[in-house]
This record gives C-alpha cells, sequence and structure tokens, in this order.
C-alpha cells in the first residue's frame, strides 16, 4: 500500500491536468499594475493636444496680423513710389535736352537742362500766344498734315493736349456731362466738345456733340443728344478727366446738376434759329 503523502502527490496532479494554473510573471504583473497604464490614472495627451492646438492659433494670429500691416504699407508706399518714380524720370527726360549743350561746353551740373527746358517751354507759350506765333504754328501744322503718318499723330495728340488747354477758344473739352446712356435709367460720363443744329421738317434743334471716352480718354464714342436732355454736372474739365482715367475712383460722393440750359446758352454758345 501507498503512504498518504505519494496518494495526496498523484491527486494533486491530476488537478493540475484538469484545471491547467496559468504561469504569472512578475515583469508583466509589474508592466500592468504602473501607474501610466491603469485606467484610473488621467492620460497626458489631452494636455499636449491643447497645447499644440494654442500654438497654432498664435502663430496664425501672428501670420495674419504681420500680413496686413505689410499690405497696408505697400498700400501707402506704392502711391508715394510712382510719384517719385514718375517725378525723376521727368525731371531726367526734359534735363536731357539742354544738358549735352551744357556738357559739351565743360559745365555738369544736375538740373540746370531741366531750369532751361522749363524757361524756353514758358517763352514759347508766350511767343505762340501771339499774332506772330499763332501764324508760325498754322505753318507748321499745315506742312504736317500733308504727312501721311505723322498727320494722324499730331492730331491725334493735339486732341488730347487741347481737351487740358486753358485757352476757353480751342478745340478742347468745353464742358462734362452726363447723358443716358445706353439705356434708360444708366448714364454715362462724356464731355462737351461742340455743338450743330440739326434743321428738320419740323423745326431747327440744338444738338451737343457728346464724347464718351470707351478706353481712357483717347477712345471713345461720339453721340449728338439734344441739349435740353445733357445733364452738366458740377465738375470742371479737369475733374472729368481724372473720373476717367481713375476708372471712376475719382467721382465725387454727391453730384449736383445744375439747371438746363435754354437754346441761347451762353456757356455753349449764342446761336440764331435759322428760318426753316
Amino acid at each position: 500500500m501507498g503512504t498518504p503523502r505519494s496518494d495526496m502527490s498523484i491527486k494533486d496532479r491530476e488537478l493540475e491536468i484538469l484545471i491547467p494554473v496559468p504561469n504569472i510573471n512578475v515583469k508583466d504583473h509589474s508592466k500592468s499594475s504602473s501607474p501610466s497604464d491603469s485606467p484610473n490614472t488621467p492620460s497626458s495627451s489631452p494636455c499636449r493636444s491643447h497645447h499644440s492646438s494654442g500654438k497654432e492659433a498664435f502663430s496664425k494670429v501672428i501670420r495674419s496680423w504681420t500680413s496686413k500691416k505689410f499690405i497696408t504699407g505697400c498700400v501707402i508706399l506704392f502711391p508715394i513710389a510712382i510719384t517719385f518714380y514718375i517725378t525723376w524720370w521727368f525731371i531726367h527726360f526734359v534735363d536731357d535736352f539742354f544738358s549735352p549743350i551744357y556738357n559739351h561746353l565743360g559745365i555738369n551740373v544736375f538740373g540746370l537742362g531741366f531750369i532751361t527746358s522749363m524757361t524756353f517751354i514758358f517763352f514759347v507759350g508766350v511767343f505762340m500766344s501771339s499774332w506772330l506765333g499763332a501764324s508760325l504754328l498754322s505753318l507748321g501744322e499745315w506742312f504736317i498734315k500733308k504727312m501721311p503718318l505723322m498727320s494722324y499723330i499730331y492730331s491725334a495728340s493735339k486732341q488730347i493736349s487741347s481737351a487740358i488747354s486753358p485757352d476757353k477758344t480751342s478745340q478742347a473739352f468745353k464742358e462734362v456731362a452726363i447723358i443716358r446712356h445706353p439705356r434708360l435709367g444708366e448714364y454715362a460720363f462724356g464731355f462737351i466738345t461742340s455743338t450743330v443744329i440739326l434743321n428738320t421738317n419740323t423745326g431747327a434743334e440744338e444738338l451737343c456733340c457728346i464724347y464718351v471716352p470707351t478706353n481712357h480718354l483717347y477712345l471713345g464714342d461720339i453721340f449728338l443728344v439734344n441739349s435740353k436732355d445733357v445733364m452738366r454736372p458740377n465738375l470742371s474739365v479737369r475733374e472729368g478727366i481724372e473720373i476717367v482715367i481713375s476708372g471712376g475712383m475719382a467721382v465725387p460722393k454727391v453730384l449736383n446738376i445744375q439747371e438746363v440750359q435754354s437754346i441761347l446758352s451762353p456757356r455753349v454758345g449764342k446761336f440764331v434759329v435759322p428760318q426753316v
């Protein structure tokens, strides 16, 4: 007969075979019981994500503020730089007319040619205002108009220069006008260049020749509009030219339309209505 200890060991082995007991590693148990992996301890990932989102928001604000200030500086400095550049270019351009003469004489003073050119232009204006100067100018224009290519260039440039001429008797823009164009409820800026008399079976009618620029100032359409349908705002010719060149940005906030002139209008020119 076996001893009771051997019987107990045999029973224990049989129980181990029927119900296996897993081997628990001490290291694994220590890892699983660490405070960082336990579900009861708070995680540090939300804090890190909140910190990174705050940095991104702050950087976005800084970039937006920097770009806005940079664009503001460009907007302010751009017209100033363009003004100084064009002015400097104009001074050099005018100075080059007489500076070679002074350089040939050994006088190298910057600006002396510019002053000489301005003085020369002034005396040309004084001379051309006289009867002799006007006669010479008419003779020179007659020669230029006989040339095929130069006649077109001279005529176009003269019309543009006459538009801003202080001489009211020249063929310049007489007044700024507003007409209904191209349809009812829409208006267009234009310039009164002349007036004509339209004789029909019903009588005589005064028409204003309105020049409406379509491409800045040197290209446009011509409309013959009844003088009673022409609206004359309180704008000078130079202000009208600034409005056209600026693309409408120089239009004043309020425009006052003056009274409609009758046929005997001193602003456009008096005339006698012929009998039909």
